[in-house]
């Protein structure tokens, strides 16, 4: 009799008592509940239609916000001009910073762009008739028989993958379009929405606090604190390595000689935002454009992007971004790759903010945990 009301009670205690087991069964029964829910359409196909529509807008405004918000507090701190003012002198001058660069700059780099479109096929001749001269010369005939590998049978296979990797790219016209039209409606809806982020967003933090329990407020706070601190200093680093990347190497170009400098350096700018992966991206047209040009051009483009790698990752990156997101380079990379194969480009550009964030969320997470358990005051007691 005794033994049948003692497993009433240790259930209880164990199990009911338990805030951990507790949590797991509030969160499994809310998964079986979305679950259940995401198998009748019209419940969550408006939910997801709106968030794949006001995705896009909320990204890039963000994204403005936090390489916008400092100048603006600056010139309301200073100047003692009201912010709301403030934001329209700023977009003003954006404005006028914009209409000088489409009445100067864009003309040159349409002027370059389309040569490069109109010689990129000649390129690619020009590089496959020097392959073909190597190949076909006797000393490559006498290192393929000393490797044992038949490098006309590599060639094919990457002619047939380049046919079908543009084979997929003209089909995918359709849905490029599709995203084009997305990026112009998200660009044409985010200074109304980034003017309402700048005027209003420091009271953001204060208007989500009443949804949260007042003893929790405190660590929510610190965790907020922390995640907008991270995405703030990737987003303002990045993107001013980004262009200082693109300015050294423009320079660089031009005192070569390199043809399409501007391009070139823009699309080096550009994938400069990926960590990593964006530099490997941005040096093939470089490359390609200095191999058909000389030998020697081949050389001097290699030593110019080599100087500009070095200076950025000794000099402009810890001195721009530091080591605020404390994440080691081959977790960037693998996040980077699991997140582009998972999302796209998309995911590509967010992996890394993405991941910082999660890893602020999973710390707090996890020291609440360790608080509350109790799993870990026997290991802490015996180590003292």
């Amino acid at each position: 009799m005794e033994r049948v009301q003692v497993w009433p009670e240790r259930f209880k205690k164990f199990f009911l008592n338990n805030k951990f087991v507790v949590s797991l069964l509030i969160t499994l029964l809310i998964g079986v509940t979305i679950l259940v829910f995401s198998k009748v359409p019209f419940i969550f196909k408006p939910v997801s239609v709106l968030l794949h529509t006001v995705a896009a807008p909320l990204l890039l405004s963000g994204i403005a916000y936090y390489l916008l918000n400092p100048l603006v507090d600056r010139l309301e701190r200073r100047s003692k001009v009201k912010r709301a003012y403030g934001i329209v002198i700023l977009y003003l001058l954006i404005a006028g910073i914009i209409t000088l660069i489409l009445l100067t700059v864009i003309p040159i780099i349409r002027t370059q762009l389309l040569g490069l479109i109109d010689n990129f096929p000649k390129y690619s001749e020009q590089i496959q008739q020097e392959f073909v001269n190597l190949t076909g010369s006797e000393q490559f005939e006498r290192i393929q028989g000393n490797i044992g590998m038949d490098f006309t049978d590599i060639t094919s296979k990457v002619t047939t993958w380049a046919t079908s990797f543009l084979n997929n790219a003209v089909n995918g016209v359709g849905s490029f379009v599709g995203a084009l039209t997305e990026i112009v409606l998200a660009v044409v809806t985010t200074p109304f929405i980034l003017f309402y982020l700048l005027r209003d967003g420091k009271k953001l933090p204060d208007y989500l606090m009443r949804f949260i329990p007042t003893g929790l407020q405190p660590q929510t706070r610190e965790v907020m604190s922390e995640m907008n601190s991270q995405v703030a200093s990737y987003i303002r680093g990045q993107i001013i390595v980004s262009c200082c990347i693109g300015a050294l190497l423009y320079i660089g170009y031009l005192i070569i000689g390199l043809e399409y400098s501007l391009v070139l350096a823009i699309v080096a700018a550009c994938t400069a935002v990926v960590p990593y992966l964006g530099p490997a991206i941005a040096i093939t047209p470089a490359l390609i454009v200095a191999m058909v040009t000389s030998p020697f051009m081949l050389l001097k483009m290699i030593f110019v992007w080599t100087a500009v790698q070095l200076i950025e990752g000794k000099f402009i990156s810890p001195q721009i971004m530091g080591k605020s997101l404390k994440i080691h380079p081959i977790t960037i990379i693998f996040v980077i790759i699991f997140a582009g194969k998972m999302f796209g480009v998309f995911g590509i550009i967010l992996a890394v903010p993405g991941y910082a964030v999660l890893k602020v969320v999973v710390t707090h997470v996890f020291q609440w945990f360790r608080f509350r358990s109790g799993l870990y005051q026997v290991i802490e007691e015996k180590k003292e």
